[in-house]
Parts: C-alpha cells; structure tokens; sequence
C-alpha cells in the first residue's frame, strides 16, 4: 500500500515512515527538503498519485497569528483537494488534545481551524489528537541561570512519547477510517511545573521553581483539564522517566526540527511555510 507521509521528517514524521517501511509498505516522505510544500500545493499531486493513505504531521514554523492559522487552513485544504484528486481514501490527521479548551493561544485555535476543515473533509478522514511530547517537555526549560524563580503553571499533563505516537499512526494507517476522534496520551500524569522540575534538576539546574497559576503556555492559561483527555484515550507505554534516562545517556537522539518556545512572549508574524512536526 502506497501512503504518503506529509511532515515526514519531522520527529513523528521520521518514526512513522520507518515503522510503515518495515511493514512493507511504499511509504514517501514529502515534505519541502523532498520537493513537496503543503502551504502551496507544490509537488503535492505527483507525491499523492496512487496512494491509498495519507498521513499529515506536519507543522507550522511560527505559532502566532495570522502565520500559524494560516499555515493550517492553507496546507490542510491543499492536502484534503490533492487528496479527492488523487482517490486517496483515508486521510489521517494528528492533532493535540486540547484544541478546543484554549482559545487564547494562537496555535491552539490554529489547530481548531485544521480540524474542522478536516470534520468537512471531502475524502474519508481520521482525527488523532495526542497529549504533548517527551520530547517536547524535555526542551522547554525556560531560560536563565543563577537563582532566579521560573514561574511555571501548575496544570496537569500527561505527556506522550514520539515513539508511541508513531506506532499507534501506523496501525491506524493499516485499518479504516474512523468517524471517531482517537485520543492518545502517556500512562502519567504530572503537573507541569513538577516535570519541568525534573528535568531542571536532571541538567543540574537548580533554580527555584514556583507554581504559578497565571503562568502563561503558548500565551494562554491552563487548568488541570486543558492538556489531559478527556473520555476513552489510548494510553501509550513508554514512562517518562525511562525515557528520560534513553535521552540523557545520548540513547534516544531528537531530529533537528524547529519548535517555538510555548514559555516565550509574542513575536511579530511571519509568512506561513510547511515544516516537519516535532510535538504540539
């Protein structure tokens, strides 16, 4: 089976096509180092022709508006026509859990664009929304040295691994549509401020850490329910702190993606251009 991978080397790009490759699938990896650009349609018909599936992780470089909805509503029609087009007939979509609770982050609306052009999709599509990364939570350290508090909300998380999310996208790519949203998410659950803590203290950076309620993430305020699923979730494997140990001994390597800091102020808007996906 043919299956495009959109975002394909990005950090649940490259898993997911190395996963779908060993089960013998002709999988493709487009994004724009290989030709392919969601934003604008460039390459997208000669990259879809004869696939039976497409997976789209992509991602947006910048998370501030009009950038980054206007990365998710141009790259997901441009997917969902070339799609139709090409008699694709399954669709699958990663989202992030979450979507529809913070309607002060940019990106989170963003993400509410996508998956409502995808719950009007013209072709058969799968809605995943997973919980935020490993990795990602392993690199947003807010910067500073010496004794200085980092404010950080005290919300509840339950963070996923990349690997884990890959390997249940494959399995869904394998099977049929679903016309339910399929919610994924670790097997813990943390307060944020917590688990940045950890992997402070895990660098050797001992600043003081204080829970602040009005802490800011992805310039939206969170609550105990905002990053969590809610109902039936698919629970991954993978601990945190066993993945913790992979990636400080240098056994787990993170591919060299970009990622916006959700600790950092607004920045100006800049144009919208397709990338690999690295976490939400």
């Amino acid at each position: 089976m043919k299956i495009v991978v959109v975002g394909g080397s990005g950090l649940v790009g490259s898993k997911l096509v190395d996963r779908l490759a060993l089960r013998g699938h002709q999988v493709v990896a487009a994004s724009r180092r290989t030709g392919v650009d969601a934003v604008t349609g460039q390459g997208l018909d000669a990259a879809l022709e004869g696939a039976q599936v497409v997976v789209d992780v992509s991602n947006a470089p910048s998370f501030e508006d009009p950038a980054v909805t206007e990365f998710f509503r141009r790259a997901t029609t441009q997917l969902l026509q070339a799609g139709a087009r090409a008699g694709v007939a399954h669709h699958l979509a990663l989202s992030v859990v979450g979507a529809a609770r913070l309607p002060d982050s940019a990106y989170f609306r963003a993400k509410q664009v996508q998956e409502g052009l995808l719950r009007q999709a013209p072709l058969p599509a799968t809605l995943v929304q997973a919980t935020q990364f490993f990795e990602f939570m392993a690199n947003i350290i807010p910067p500073g040295s010496g004794r200085e508090a980092v404010r950080l909300s005290p919300a509840r998380v339950q963070p996923v691994a990349a690997n884990d999310v890959a390997d249940l996208l494959a399995v869904l790519a394998e099977g049929p549509p679903s016309p339910d949203i399929v919610q994924m998410a670790g097997p813990e659950s943390f307060r944020l401020c917590e688990l940045v803590e950890w992997v402070m203290y895990s660098y050797q950076d001992e600043r003081p850490v204080i829970a602040d309620p009005q802490a800011r993430y992805y310039n939206a305020r969170l609550d105990d329910d905002t990053l969590t699923p809610r109902g039936e979730a698919v629970i991954g494997r993978t601990l945190f702190a066993d993945w913790l140990d992979g990636y400080l001994s240098g056994a787990i390597r993170l591919p060299q993606v970009h990622h916006p800091d959700p600790m950092a102020p607004a920045q100006s808007p800049r144009p919208a251009q397709a990338t690999g996906a690295i976490g939400h």
